[in-house]
């Protein structure tokens, strides 16, 4: 099972949550969020800020190879360009779309960004669910996209701590596989080990293991993940 861990901004605490093996490290770019990347401008142009500075460092501070966590941008209704911009300057390995986004856009992005700027990126598309109605959405994704994320319908996109029924995840049949996400708590370790369906790949961690927005619990990840 594939771990991701999203919502992160803070160069210590990405380390700290990297070390535990998680497979991925998720940073949205979207201001509505309380967990937003910034960039700040400077004499020089736009960069990062400094605590998004740090997480470009992540990979040069861990010593174990096997613990590198790839690296997902997550974007709500964005530019092109912007996104671009973002896969180069943090060296995205994922871009996760949790907006309205066209398979056009979709499409347009992979070939601009793959081969030439980030060879064998990966496009991920966020699925907002209440019902087995809403899995009608996915179907056409199913030629542009790498993975799903099964999140709760809620107001705003993500970190809700809210959770759906999973077991509406019964109707999908697509042969796109999925990340489960939408309120995952530590106490939730069962739950997940029950939940069985073929094309389900992995998790999605995020508001319910922060301490405040965007830190991350890393005793509670630790114990969560021991249990799985």
């Amino acid at each position: 099972m594939k771990i991701k861990v999203c919502g992160m901004r803070d160069g210590e605490n990405i380390r700290e949550v990297a070390a535990l093996g998680v497979d991925y490290i998720g940073m949205i770019f979207w201001n509505g969020s309380s967990r937003n990347v910034t960039m700040v401008p400077t004499h020089a142009g736009i960069i990062p800020d400094r605590a998004s500075l740090l997480s470009l460092t992540v990979q040069g501070d861990l010593q174990s190879p096997h613990l590198l966590p790839q690296r997902v941008g997550v974007f709500v209704d964005e530019m092109p360009q912007n996104i671009i911009t973002r896969v180069v300057n943090f060296q995205l390995d994922v871009v996760q779309m949790h907006g309205h986004e066209s398979p056009t856009v979709i499409r347009n992005l992979r070939a601009t960004l793959d081969p030439d700027i980030r060879p064998g990126i990966q496009f991920w598309k966020a699925i907002s669910i209440a019902n087995t109605i809403d899995l009608s959405a996915c179907e056409q994704y199913f030629d542009c996209v790498d993975a799903f994320v099964f999140d709760t319908r809620t107001t705003v996109p993500g970190g809700s701590g809210q959770q759906f029924d999973w077991q509406l995840l019964d109707a999908y049949y697509g042969p796109v596989p999925f990340l489960l996400s939408g309120g995952i708590g530590p106490d939730d370790a069962e739950r997940v080990k029950a939940f069985h369906h073929p094309q389900c790949i992995g998790i999605d961690l995020n508001s319910r293991f922060e301490k405040v927005p965007a830190v991350k619990d890393v005793d509670q990840l630790r114990s969560f993940l021991t249990q799985l």
